[in-house]
């Protein structure tokens, strides 16, 4: 009876499975009982498969004098194989194990299968950071393994409470995610809100960790990033360390760390590798530069258009100068410019690696030249739209120089139809909607607003680590804002 049911267990796997080209039916005969060995080829570890699993069950066979029961009964105790394995009598769970790359060992006396975990997919090896960069600490970056990326971050955070709980997501992908914190650092309701976030996910299927960061987004009308994505390990390391949370998913080479606020995502991992001196001249060269990426072409525009006066005689001259055979509106200027370099932007991330930038650059250049040339745009435009192209580059996270790219638009067409009073008023409303924004009930423009004075030491200038004793009251719990002597 028992075999019949083992049997009528197989033929309901094959058929979960029919279609499947690439998986093995590898039959042993054990003690004169007809035994299948079943794995994806791909997917699994041949080593361990063979070294581990075959071999001892081959050698078990030229043991005339041992009866199946007995086979069974060493296999139940971990005697006749070193390798860890479940059990498991549902056909269904079975053979989705087996597409996640388990292989399963069925014995016709037992009605449950063996599953052994030995899951082999490839990857690339850990390489330095693309998009990231720093001059001085660690080079490594995440790939998309996910079992490497938390090996990288244990190898940092060498401690029992650091925390990882694992959840499956999509239907059909069934994607490993993992939330990361530190338990006693964090905020507990911000690990709680994300638990059922992450539970509450209903879809077919995810490959970039975007696709979470959408289901999780507080506010949904909102330009301004709520996550940060990081690729770097040690910037994860240390934001877990001041009490946020991470999130990584399998096959994502980067990472999600909230709560986020905008101060933080004007930092980067190199203000804490250099001097405090150096790293607060950078920074401030990147909050001053991240303002212009935004606001630079429509306060030109509007000077130029409704308020010259306050522009010194000689530069207005020279510009008025420039101006004098354009047939276009400052207005319509920039925004021709400003699509063009967008489109040269775009194209850049398109063409291949090797050349996109060389291309993007040069094409900026001669385009224009050309443009000054045939007279459909000024000189000092291509200076304003240059300055702030480069601007928008200073931004350090990606998705916040991309909200700036977008505001800068709007604002552009307030600067040019409304004048001084049209940036200021859209610069208010952008001050205001962040002011209102929250990431997991932090504050968006905090230590700023709510003002937090304590927090400024690792703001618009990053003070000596000696002085910088206390967590980030926007991050950790209230219990542990005092940093711990390493």
């Amino acid at each position: 009876m028992k075999s019949k049911t083992q049997h009528v267990l197989v033929e309901q796997i094959k058929a979960r499975l029919a279609n499947c080209e690439d998986i093995v039916y590898q039959s042993l005969r054990m003690h004169g009982a007809k035994c299948e060995l079943i794995y994806i080829e791909s997917i699994v570890d041949l080593i361990v498969l063979h070294e581990h699993i075959i071999s001892p069950l081959i050698k078990e066979t030229a043991l005339v004098q041992h009866h199946l029961i007995d086979f069974v009964d060493r296999m139940d105790r971990g005697d006749l194989l070193s390798i860890p394995f479940k059990r498991s009598s549902d056909a269904e769970a079975i053979a989705n194990m087996i597409v996640e790359g388990r292989a399963v060992f069925i014995v016709p006396s037992v009605p449950e299968a063996y599953l052994f975990d030995i899951v082999l997919y490839q990857k690339r090896a850990v390489s330095e950071s693309q998009n990231e960069l720093v001059v001085n600490g660690p080079q490594e970056a995440f790939i998309e393994d996910i079992s490497t990326n938390l090996s990288l971050l244990r190898h940092k955070i060498k401690h029992t409470d650091f925390k990882t709980v694992r959840y499956q997501i999509g239907s059909y992908t069934k994607t490993e995610v993992y939330l990361l914190y530190v338990e006693g650092l964090c905020k507990p309701e911000i690990v709680d809100q994300l638990d059922q976030q992450l539970k509450n996910i209903a879809i077919d299927g995810t490959f970039g960790i975007s696709t979470l960061s959408e289901h999780m987004k507080e506010g949904v009308k909102s330009p301004f990033p709520q996550f940060q994505y990081t690729e770097r390990p040690d910037s994860v390391a240390a934001s877990l360390l001041e009490g946020r949370v991470g999130i990584i998913q399998d096959g994502t080479p980067s990472a999600l760390l909230v709560p986020v606020t905008l101060m933080s995502l004007l930092q980067s991992s190199e203000d804490y590798y250099h001097s405090f001196f150096s790293s607060s001249w950078m920074r401030m060269i990147r909050f001053l530069f991240a303002v212009l990426s935004l606001l630079m072409p429509s306060l030109y525009v509007a000077i130029t258009t409704f308020q010259p006066s306050i522009i010194p005689t000689d530069l207005l001259i020279t510009i008025a100068a420039s101006r004098e055979n354009i047939p276009f509106s400052a207005l319509a200027e920039a925004m021709i410019m400003e699509l063009t370099f967008e489109a040269l932007r775009e194209a850049g991330t398109r063409i291949p690696k090797p050349v996109g930038q060389t291309i993007s650059i040069i094409g900026a250049i001669v385009i224009g030249q050309a443009a000054v040339e045939a007279g459909i745009v000024s000189n000092p435009m291509v200076i304003v739209v240059s300055i702030t192209g480069i601007a928008s580059y200073i931004v350090p996270h990606f998705e916040l120089g991309l909200a700036f790219r977008l505001l800068r638009f709007p604002i552009l067409i307030l600067g040019g139809t409304l004048g001084l009073i049209g940036v200021f008023a859209a610069s208010f409303l952008v001050f205001g909607h962040m002011a209102s924004l929250r990431s997991f009930g932090t504050p968006y423009l905090q230590p700023v607003a709510p003002f937090v004075l304590s927090e400024w030491k690792d703001t618009f200038l990053r003070a000596p680590s000696m002085l910088m004793k206390k967590r980030p009251k926007s991050y950790a719990a209230p219990n542990h804002l005092r940093r711990q002597k390493p």
